[in-house]
């Protein structure tokens, strides 16, 4: 007997999600035990049901993908796949340093996305070849004290919230955020962090 394959759906485009679920369903292997429009239901979601497979978005309300894989890290299953319209070599290699185990892009068909859910489900792993062809092409060159002090420079907190928020002194951020800057040929902070989310690299 086929073993059923359990399945969180994260998209934050309501007609997507549902979309998708729907075409997931239709497989007799596969079956969407919830469905989330923000990363912090996501995460929610997989605590609760303990899902074989979390296939989720990046950029998503309140947690982004990644940020949920990232605090699944240490948590056993599931697998993670990230289905993304963004060809961003930032986000493939922080997706492998998360231990992702598939990465495509959104125009993959029903099809393919089954057939990498299942692979994955088997202890296989799945990335979009464009995709790795990029990343290898582009290294992020911000330590992860700089990336998180640009993120929330990028949510628009001064250097104290910053500080606050990383326990961290001002004096400390403000060096984090003149390195960023310089590394990426910015002229503040605020294009730095424009510079940064575009790469992928926030």
């Amino acid at each position: 007997m086929t073993q059923t394959i359990r399945i969180i759906l994260a998209e934050d485009q309501t007609l997507l999600n549902n979309a998708l679920a729907a075409l997931l369903n239709l497989e007799d292997d596969l079956d969407v035990v919830g469905c989330a429009e923000d990363g912090a239901t996501a995460l929610d979601l997989v605590r609760q049901h303990q899902p074989d497979i979390l296939l989720t978005d990046i950029e998503m309300p309140i947690l982004s993908g990644l940020d949920v894989a990232s605090e699944l890290q240490g948590e056993g299953d599931p697998k993670v796949i990230i289905v993304t319209t963004f060809n961003r070599s930032g986000y493939m290699h922080r997706a492998m340093e998360l231990g992702v185990k598939g990465f495509l892009l959104k125009e993959a068909s029903t099809d393919e996305l089954a057939r990498a859910i299942r692979k994955v489900h088997a202890g296989g792993k799945v990335f979009d070849a464009e995709l790795v062809s990029n990343a290898w092409g582009s290294v992020n060159p911000l330590t992860d004290n700089e990336r998180r002090a640009l993120m929330l420079a990028h949510q628009g907190m001064t250097t104290e919230q910053i500080a606050d928020n990383l326990h961290l002194s001002a004096g400390t951020v403000r060096n984090y955020l003149s390195q960023a800057a310089q590394k990426l040929l910015a002229k503040n902070r605020i294009e730095a962090a424009r510079i940064a989310k575009q790469k992928g690299w926030l």
